[in-house]
């Protein structure tokens, strides 16, 4: 690059023989004292070395020449000053280049290097010649590195030393000499030619705005060195970082050209760090929604606090992390933190526990267990001054102060320090937790997440974990959940997919291998399609665990085309207090199961594919409708039947059983195959007048036959004569001790065929 070619800039002073009114014997500003008609200056016509040149005699202690011209300094542009000279007689004086560097607004910038090298002449009539490059770079080769903050000079030479001696100075010349220091026809910039030092102290922030203001589509290099950045900078160039760049963590680099983890890799020179900067930048920067990671693997050895890294606690624009791996590495940040302490705890705030000891050691997040509680209840906030903990859920009859262990896992993501994190999407990102991590902490609260096509491979406790209402409306498609416990008994793994807690879930098109649970949903109103999840173990009596737990007993929830491999579907209220079912009180239901394949193999005969758990007496059924679904057992094994009910902490009153659909399943490897509305076939060989049948082996749950409809004489009823008898029949429903036996009456004595339709719900 030659600026005098390429933009037609003219850098030369005048020859001393057009005058010598531009040359000022200060320094070089207007107005200041010129050589014209000076005593001890004088033109020479015709000198046989250097033709028309400047004669001086040294007359002061620092004789100065200085062209009056303003020869400006460009970024990234380098100029040579040099002179000839020799000395002709008197004593011999030391010369040097020397400048006046002026500001945009005309003053005199102070702090710079304005001289260049001294040189001392020993030989009359010998021709010396002095130089010195000056430029806004610190760049090896530079004599005076005057940054950006010069936009001008006036350059000519300094005679030193004693005085008397006479020199002569061919006229002087300042020329572009760029293209020693960057390739020819160059397409970038480098940050160094715009004063950035690369020493990791002096803040290159302006440097690098002014380089990048410059490039004009050209790429901006970032030459080997520290580069301390002491604000946020925002570059729109295409960027190429050889050194490395350091900032305080409250300050972001924002690279809107090309956003992605490995230039963040390159100018942080970190994987880790440079991640945690492009996630900083993605969050407070609106140039782009998504951060690439182009595949890259970044091994973490502590997790990636989400709302530290972003700074904010609340966040609701669409942004995406995508395509790379996340790996834990072995080490004592991930160890899950552990406190047991006392609480109080009272039926009124069924939810929170109050006089908690070691409050300050309990962490958001973390898991609690003790008596009287359910499954999977987190702390969601507390109050050290006050001393309580408000919980994701309710618990059910604890005692009113006994000791509590909380849990605090530590997640690859953790995006547990946001209040609210809205519409986050990852997608194709492997968490290689390693048995070391968990995957994924939501927020407090987050809507419309949507996590898909992602890995999560060994969780060490939890794949996917929401403490409060960070899941409500999520989306978990296509994604693969590889269990730690593979070789762990079904009923010891402590491991679970997918735990959520607020209401319009979706979770589709998911493979989940040998975790305690998939899912555990303290949710309602969940749509649960095309998954496998597959929980068996290598012994020859196996004792699976549930697949799915809904807490939620009233889920409003489908489950459509799922492969329910050596698992069950569980339903409970173990979130809600000790209570009583009454005509007003939620039911057991409102889940719709259809399309599904129930398959299990070397289960006992008491294994069942759909278990529900009331806690509290006299609950209800409703709601529940399982069609077009295929149960298949497996190895030799027969299971009595599909559904049932574990009554060890509650009953059901199934004389008040509604909807209940049980129809066009299909069953291998059962005994008992239920149907609800069941078509039955009653035969009897002797004449009776009241027809007796036990429903058992088919009604839901063991409940009750509540209706009965439909009948029609299949071939003739006849007397014990057998003649023909054509009165009407009714059936007495609700018979024996458990309701699951009718009675057909007649008139009389008969015998004969009969189909009817049986319910053991009302269907009002």
């Amino acid at each position: 690059m030659n600026k005098a070619i390429t933009d037609g800039i003219d850098f030369m002073p005048p020859a001393f023989i057009d005058g010598l009114d531009d040359w000022s014997r200060e320094d070089g500003t207007p107005g200041t004292n010129t050589y014209v008609g000076a005593a001890d200056a004088a033109l020479v016509a015709s000198d046989p070395d250097f033709g028309p040149c400047l004669e001086l005699q040294k007359t002061e202690s620092v004789q100065r020449l200085r062209y009056m011209g303003e020869v400006p300094i460009l970024p990234g542009v380098y100029l040579r000053v040099r002179a000839r000279i020799k000395v002709m007689s008197g004593l011999f004086p030391s010369i040097r280049v020397a400048g006046w560097a002026g500001s945009a607004v005309g003053a005199h910038v102070t702090g710079l290097d304005e001289t260049g090298p001294e040189i001392l002449p020993a030989t009359y009539g010998r021709i010396y010649e002095v130089s010195a490059i000056v430029g806004t770079g610190n760049r090896t080769g530079v004599d005076m590195q005057w940054g950006g903050s010069a936009v001008y000079g006036h350059f000519g030479i300094d005679l030193l030393g004693s005085n008397g001696g006479i020199v002569r100075v061919e006229s002087i010349e300042i020329e572009d000499v760029t293209s020693v220091f960057h390739r020819n026809l160059m397409g970038w910039v480098d940050v160094r030619d715009y004063g950035a030092v690369g020493d990791g102290v002096t803040d290159d922030t302006l440097a690098f705005e002014a380089a990048d203001a410059d490039a004009n589509g050209r790429e901006l290099v970032v030459s080997p060195g520290v580069y301390f950045l002491g604000q946020t900078v925002t570059i729109s160039s295409r960027c190429r970082f050889e050194g490395r760049v350091v900032m305080p963590s409250n300050r972001r680099l924002q690279l809107t050209n090309r956003f992605d983890l490995p230039i963040y890799i390159d100018a942080f020179g970190d994987e880790v760090e440079g991640l945690k900067r492009a996630l900083a930048a993605l969050f407070n920067f609106s140039g782009h929604e998504s951060l690439d990671m182009k595949g890259r693997r970044v091994q973490l050895t502590a997790p990636l606090d989400l709302a530290a890294i972003a700074g904010k606690t609340g966040y609701a624009n669409r942004r995406a992390i995508r395509n790379g791996q996340l790996e834990a590495e072995a080490s004592p940040a991930w160890d899950t933190v552990t406190t047991v302490s006392t609480a109080n705890w009272s039926v009124t705030t069924p939810d929170e526990l109050t006089n908690v000891a070691n409050i300050e050691n309990i962490a958001i997040g973390a898991l609690v267990s003790g008596n009287g509680m359910g499954r999977e209840v987190y702390v969601k906030a507390k109050n050290e001054v006050a001393g309580t903990l408000t919980l994701s859920q309710k618990l059910i009859n604890p005692s009113s102060t006994q000791s509590y262990t909380f849990q605090r896992f530590q997640y690859i993501l953790d995006c547990s320090g946001f209040s609210d994190l809205s519409r986050f999407q990852v997608d194709d990102i492997e968490f290689l937790c390693f048995y070391n991590a968990s995957g994924i902490l939501l927020p407090k609260y987050g809507a419309s997440w949507h996590i898909r096509d992602c890995w999560f491979t060994k969780p060490k406790d939890r794949g996917i974990a929401s403490f409060d209402a960070g899941c409500f409306a999520i989306n978990i498609d296509h994604c693969q959940f590889i269990s730690t416990e593979y070789d762990t008994l079904a009923q010891e793994r402590k491991t679970i997919a997918i735990s959520l807690n607020s209401n319009d879930v979706r979770i589709r098109n998911n493979h989940a291998i040998r975790f305690r649970h998939f899912a555990f949903l303290s949710s309602a109103l969940c749509i649960i399609s095309g998954n496998h999840f597959w929980q068996g173990d290598n012994t020859a009596s196996r004792n699976p665990t549930a697949g799915i737990v809904f807490t939620d007993r009233r889920s409003n929830s489908t489950l459509v085309s799922n492969y329910i491999d050596n698992c069950y579907i569980e339903v409970t209220n173990e979130h809600s207090p000790l209570q009583n079912g009454d005509a007003n009180s939620p039911t057991f239901g409102d889940l719709i199961m259809t399309g599904n394949m129930f398959v299990a193999a070397d289960v006992p005969n008491w294994f069942t594919f759909l278990r529900i758990m009331p806690y509290g007496t006299n609950h209800r059924l409703s709601g529940i409708n399982m069609t077009h679904n295929t149960f298949n057992v497996f190895d030799g094994s027969q299971i009595d039947r599909v559904e049932s009910l574990n009554l060890s902490n509650g009953s059901i009153d199934h004389s008040a059983s509604e909807d209940i659909v049980f129809e066009y399943n299909v069953f291998n490897g059962v005994t008992r195959r239920t149907q609800n509305p069941a078509f039955v076939e009653v035969a009897q060989p002797t004449a009776l007048a009241a027809w007796p049948y036990d429903h058992a082996q088919i009604v839901p749950f063991g409940g009750r036959v509540l209706s009965a409809s439909s009948i029609t004489a299949l071939g003739p009823i006849q007397n014990a004569a057998n003649v023909a008898q054509f009165g009407a029949p009714y059936v007495s429903v609700n018979q024996g001790a458990a309701g699951q036996a009718v009675a057909i009456n007649w008139a009389t004595a008969v015998k004969g065929r009969v189909a009817l339709q049986l319910r053991s719900d009302r269907t009002i």
